[in-house]
């Protein structure tokens, strides 16, 4: 008999889940978890879903920070919301500096999270700022939700806020 799958929503990052500044978070006071984050991320966990970031983190490749600082980053966003989130997976590589079958629009992230999780990707959705996000969730079936003002996706659901995709998610049953 197969295990049950599980469901979960994959979540970019910046933009999704901290402001968005532009640049590069080089310092720990300038990672500032958005307005509604916590609340969001409560809802989804409630309605049983896994809570998964999978980032990009070109700043390592390039020697801007390490990994300690993307794990101080992590930790303040967990601390923020009640340690809700399951797992951080992130991909440390550039094109610039070195090839990555993790960084997105490659989906390497997803696939670990979703052997380590059992997930069944048609009860999955990616939530990204970036169409990029949205390419490594379709490259496994997973739904996606384009969030922000960073780029315009016509083929995509649109939400403002994670809160608004929040929304999206929970009324698509």
């Amino acid at each position: 008999m197969s295990p049950t799958l599980n469901k979960a929503i994959f979540l970019d990052r910046d933009g999704v889940l901290n402001d968005e500044i532009g640049d590069y978070i080089l310092e720990l006071d300038k990672f500032v978890v958005s307005p509604g984050v916590p609340e969001s991320l409560a809802r989804l966990k409630a309605a049983g879903y896994y809570l998964i970031v999978v980032t990009n983190q070109a700043g390592i490749a390039k020697q801007l920070y390490d990994v300690q600082h993307v794990t101080a980053c992590h930790n303040k966003l967990q601390d923020a919301c009640n340690q809700i989130i399951d797992a951080f997976y992130y991909a440390p590589g550039h094109p610039s500096v070195s090839e990555s079958l993790s960084r997105k629009p490659n989906s390497l992230m997803l696939e670990k999270a979703m052997a380590r999780f059992h997930l069944d990707p048609a009860q999955c959705w990616i939530i990204g700022d970036r169409v990029r996000d949205l390419e490594a969730g379709a490259r496994v079936g997973v739904r996606g939700i384009l969030v922000g003002h960073s780029e315009a996706y016509a083929a995509t659901p649109y939400a403002v806020d994670l809160a608004a995709a929040t929304d999206l998610i929970l009324a698509a049953g």
